[in-house]
């Protein structure tokens, strides 16, 4: 059981026999009345998403949810296959389960794949990855003095803005977390 204290984006819980992920947690403590947690949660299974409120003090139950180790082998018709190394045994998922981890999917990539119950429920991408820009507009030389961005396209498909004076075919790293530009990758 976690405790109200507990509480953090990215917390694993179970409500209703349904396995849940803390998107947001907001701790307000007004100036009348007792502490509580304003807390957005998202489901792993259903993908809907609830709101709701805990007083401190109150637990949620902690979900059954094993992490696992496994390969991104390729994505075919919306469909992502993953293997486990060791076992070779693998698990498909539908676009829907990985959300937005999709951008940053490359063949061959070690990702931690969510199992609830036997059952694959989501994904977890490293926390930076390094991708090529496949297009982009062409780069300004000597234009690193404004914070100016322009959006780019990398090997995966996703489109993310990028400083004025990186160029096309060019190597950076992103983190995954946000889906922003951290720098140009170390060749």
């Amino acid at each position: 059981m976690y405790d109200t204290s507990e509480f953090r984006k990215g917390l694993r819980v179970e409500i209703d026999d349904q396995p849940y992920i803390m998107v947001e947690n907001q701790f307000v403590k007004p100036g009348k009345g007792q502490a509580f947690n304003r807390v957005r949660l998202k489901g792993l299974l259903s993908g809907n998403v609830l709101d709701r409120t805990y007083k401190s003090g109150e637990k949620v139950k902690k979900a059954d949810i094993n992490e696992q180790s496994m390969q991104f082998l390729y994505e075919a018709d919306g469909v992502y296959h993953f293997m486990d190394n060791n076992s070779y045994e693998q698990v498909e998922m539908q676009k829907e389960q990985i959300d937005d981890n999709w951008k940053w999917l490359l063949e061959e990539m070690m990702v931690d794949v969510l199992i609830y119950k036997g059952v694959p429920v989501s994904i977890t991408v490293p926390n930076f990855t390094v991708l090529e820009i496949t297009f982009c507009e062409p780069g300004i030389k000597g234009d690193t003095a404004t914070s100016a961005n322009k959006p780019a396209t990398v090997s995966t498909g996703a489109i993310i803005y990028v400083p004025l004076f990186v160029n096309q075919n060019e190597k950076i790293k992103i983190d995954t977390r946000t889906g922003e530009y951290v720098e140009r990758a170390k060749s």
